[in-house]
């Protein structure tokens, strides 16, 4: 199947099934969209079953699909960039310091904690999974997925403080944890995409390896941010702006990534400087309505089908029964070092300033894992870790969108 057939049966699958849940269900989208794929994927199985030979037309579609490529290469870049338009800046720099914590030492600190818990956990369940696999897992399961995240917080009405730290904490901790996972990889030496293949790594290379992604990509996202404010303010002609803003996301996101630095923190500053800055000094209303159209439809598009490929992707899994009960055992094992790595830095910061009642709570339950976790995972080499690691982090995934984002919108209203 060509790229393009692959594109148009997604197009078509996702704008059926958001008829379907807005019909019918009327639950929120990127939930609604999930259910309907995973009940899909539970009926071409049981089709197989009866002798109806769906699967493997499935399953070629599948395959057809590199999640990671489209996901990491082709979709994050504009979803983080249409996030990132309309957060605040103004409301970040007052959370600057909550969601600087939550997004480095948050993650950091829940990467190990994640790691070496199911590095125990797993052998007891006869699980044999290399520990430095264990901390792959904890990087890639530790960040919310800003995806996810923005989806729900779209139809909750949380209070503007609250959504700013839920907001800017799941835009930017995305960002460090794929910086924490390649570096994690060159440590392995395991190869991918991104490893190194070899493990001759010291403290000093790994600081370096962090520093030139993750401050890299501040400087070099606010660097063509501010290219493209110039050439936003210099014209008045809404068709080609929105053009210089599609060209700001999917040319630095790439030229982001030939230079070595984190593409998703690049566009996350990018999103700010032309959704702040851009949109106050740069636009006429008309630009501004036309781009907001523009990028709000881009939005609803993307993540329609990247739920639709989560919900199919079950379809690939080897659901070897020891591999879902290590899911099932990691979810509240995950979600109770969320509330520690949460917990601790927030407990520490209320001795300086107030918080949201409820917050640690509401930061934990609504920290959904999404389609950036198991893309992270799919890079792995292919082997049986490789495997058990990518249907356990489908459980927790599938569990934090279905449970979490249907239940947390109740959380922040009581």
């Amino acid at each position: 199947m060509s790229i393009i057939d692959t594109i148009a049966v997604l197009i078509s699958l996702a704008a059926v099934f958001s008829y379907i849940n807005y019909r019918f269900l009327r639950i929120p989208q990127t939930i609604g969209l999930l259910v309907i794929a995973l009940l899909m994927s539970l009926g071409i199985v049981v089709l197989g079953k009866l002798g109806v030979p769906l699967i493997d037309k499935a399953k070629a579609l599948l395959n057809g699909v590199d999640f990671n490529e489209a996901l990491m290469q082709g979709m994050l870049s504009a979803l983080l960039f249409a996030g990132a338009l309309h957060v605040r800046l103004e409301e970040l720099v007052k959370q600057k310091w909550v969601v600087a914590v939550l997004a480095s030492v948050g993650v950091i600190a829940s990467t190990f904690m994640v790691g070496y818990a199911s590095y125990y956990i797993f052998a007891l369940l006869g699980l044999h999974i290399p520990l430095i696999y264990c901390l792959l897992f904890g990087s890639l399961i530790s960040p919310t997925d800003p995806i996810a995240v923005l989806g729900i917080l779209k139809t909750v009405g949380a209070p503007k403080s609250l959504e700013t730290k839920i907001a800017g904490e799941s835009l930017f901790n995305d960002g460090v944890a794929v910086v924490v996972f390649l570096v994690l990889l060159s440590v392995a030496g395991v190869g991918g995409e991104h490893g190194t293949g070899q493990g001759e790594v010291n403290a000093l290379s790994i600081a370096m390896l962090f520093a030139q992604e993750a401050i890299g990509g501040a400087v070099f996202g606010y660097v063509i941010g501010y290219i493209a404010f110039r050439m936003l303010a210099s014209i008045d002609n809404y068709q080609v702006e929105v053009l210089l803003t599609l060209g700001l996301v999917l040319g630095g996101y790439a030229l982001a990534s030939e230079v070595h630095v984190s593409g998703p923190i690049a566009i996350v500053v990018a999103g700010l400087l032309i959704g702040n800055k851009g949109r106050k000094y740069a636009m006429s209303d008309k630009t501004r309505e036309h781009l907001d159209n523009f990028w709000e439809l881009i939005d609803e598009v993307l993540n329609a089908m990247l739920f639709v490929l989560i919900g199919l992707e079950v379809l690939v899994l080897d659901l070897n029964s020891q591999y879902l009960l290590a899911g099932m055992i990691m979810i509240p094992v995950v979600l109770l070092i969320r509330f520690i790595s949460v917990g601790v830095p927030v407990s520490l910061m209320k001795l300086r300033q107030s918080f949201t009642p409820k917050i640690v709570r509401i930061l934990t339950w609504g920290g959904l894992r999404g389609g950036i976790s198991i893309a992270l995972v799919l890079t792995l080499p292919h082997g049986e870790n490789r495997e058990a690691l990518l249907v356990i982090t489908y459980v927790i995934v599938v569990f934090s969108i279905l449970v979490q984002g249907m239940t947390v919108g109740k959380l922040i209203k009581n």
